[in-house]
C-alpha cells in the first residue's frame, strides 16, 4: 500500500512538472530556442509516442534532424523542485545496444549483427526510467515508445543484453531445427 501511494505521489509530481513545462514550452507566441530541450523531454515522455500531439511534431522532427547530423542532445533546465531527476539522453543504437526484435543479420554476406534503429532516448523521471523511444526504426513505424512509468505493465530490460539473447535464440533454433548434423 505504501509503495503504491509513493508511486502515485511521484506520478502526480511528474505530471505537475509536465504541466508547468507545457505552459512554458508551448506558449501562444513562438517558443524561445531555450525551450526546445524542455519541449523535447515533454514530448518524449508521452507514453503514446513523441509525435502524438501536433505541438510536438516540430520540436521532435528538429530533434531527429539534429541527432542524424551528430548534434548533441538538447538540454532542459527544470530548475529546483519536483522535477529534479528528470532528464533524457540519447544512445546511438548498435548490435551492442538494441531491442532484441530490432536486431537482424546484414552487411556483407548477411554476417553482421545490426540494429534496425538509429538510437534510443531514455527519459528518466525521479531518476527512474519512464519512457524509452527508439528512433529511425526500419520498417513502417519511425519510432517505438516503451512506457515504464506508473501504471505501465512493461518490465524494464537492458538493451546491452539483447544481442546475447538474440544469439542464444538463433543457436537454440539451429540446434532445435537440425542446425547440427
Amino acid at each position: 500500500m505504501r509503495a503504491a501511494l509513493k508511486r502515485h505521489a511521484a506520478s502526480c509530481r511528474f505530471f505537475i512538472a509536465l504541466a508547468l513545462v507545457a505552459t512554458c514550452a508551448f506558449p501562444s507566441v513562438n517558443a524561445l530556442a531555450d525551450d526546445w530541450g524542455c519541449q523535447v523531454i515533454l514530448c518524449l515522455s508521452n507514453p503514446a509516442g513523441p509525435e502524438q500531439y501536433s505541438e510536438c511534431v516540430p520540436p521532435i522532427e528538429r530533434l531527429w534532424r539534429a541527432l542524424r547530423h551528430g548534434d548533441p542532445f538538447p538540454t532542459c533546465d527544470f530548475g529546483v523542485g519536483s522535477s529534479q531527476g528528470t532528464f533524457a539522453a540519447n544512445t546511438f543504437a548498435s548490435s551492442g545496444y538494441c531491442r532484441e526484435d530490432l536486431l537482424y543479420w546484414g552487411g556483407a554476406e548477411q554476417s553482421e549483427l545490426l540494429c534496425g534503429a538509429s538510437g534510443a532516448i531514455n527519459v528518466d523521471v525521479d531518476d527512474q526510467l519512464y519512457t524509452r523511444v527508439w528512433w529511425d526504426v526500419r520498417g513502417q513505424v519511425p519510432t517505438i515508445t516503451e512506457f515504464y512509468g506508473a501504471g505501465g505493465a512493461r518490465v524494464s530490460y537492458n538493451p546491452t543484453q539483447s544481442a546475447a539473447l538474440f544469439l542464444l535464440q538463433v543457436e537454440q533454433q539451429e540446434n532445435g531445427f537440425g542446425g547440427r548434423h
